[in-house]
């Protein structure tokens, strides 16, 4: 399979000089804390119906399928036990400021942690803000990977928790993919994504790819190339290994 023991360079859109800063800037008290440079979180947050139902359909757990995949590709690539977790979230799982602290905040170690963040459907609409909010307090997002985001629709916004205006992602790549399945192949999941109306994005990410397949196939957007010749599952794999090369 495509990137599955890829150990490449990562193609970072930016590169800094590394102050590895440990207090965010929402907490402005004295720390004394030992020196660990090279943590990383991965968010996995699914659409509607993902990780709980949603107006009685689901949970269906398509983000986890990602998550399994990355999981099992931790174990193959060797990442360094100990200096990663990875957490799966609901779309609304960070919306009110008591759930970000619980959900999100609490899971980062620190501000010199790299943030990675993959969103599916209203996941990848709610994920991309979470990247701007988490940048915003000092947070290091150095990717985020947004798999067919969907809530551009009025409606869809008057029942779901999800941010109302159109996101700015900040983070230091940027990965989409839309799901484009063929008129005979589409499903009921492509017409939900229909509903929701589909983020279309013409401008911002690094990466950018169409994928024949159906809305619900989080996992096989993820390992399917893209319009550089490389698979999100790739991209991901090589900024984690060349994450601890830094």
């Amino acid at each position: 399979m495509a990137g599955e023991n890829a150990t490449v360079e990562a193609p970072l859109a930016k590169r800094e000089v590394k102050t590895h800063t440990l207090t965010c800037k929402t907490d402005q008290s004295v720390k004394q804390v030992s020196v660990s440079l090279r943590n990383f979180v991965v968010f996995f947050i699914g659409g509607a119906g993902d990780q709980e139902s949603y107006y009685l359909s689901g949970p269906n757990n398509n983000v986890d399928d990602v998550r399994e995949i990355f999981l099992s590709d931790a174990k193959k690539l060797k990442f360094p036990n100990g200096k990663f977790e990875s957490w799966p979230l609901g779309y609304n799982d960070f919306i009110s400021d008591k759930d970000l602290s619980e959900n999100v905040l609490k899971k980062i170690p620190d501000c010199s942690t790299a943030v990675y963040i993959i969103g599916h459907s209203l996941g990848g609409w709610n994920g991309a803000h979470l990247s701007s909010v988490l940048t915003d307090k000092g947070y290091k997002v150095r990717m985020l990977i947004t798999i067919d985001p969907v809530g551009e629709g009025k409606i869809v916004w008057s029942i779901s928790n999800i941010y109302r205006l159109q996101p700015k992602p900040k983070a230091e790549y940027w990965v989409n993919i839309r799901a484009a399945a063929a008129p005979e192949k589409r499903n009921m999941s492509d017409r939900v994504a229909d509903f929701g109306e589909q983020w279309e994005i013409v401008d911002g990410p690094d990466v950018m790819g169409r994928v024949d397949v159906n809305h619900a196939d989080a996992h096989i957007m993820y390992i399917r190339p893209l319009n550089n010749g490389k698979t999100a599952r790739q991209i991901l794999n090589e900024s984690v290994l060349n994450y601890f090369k830094e």
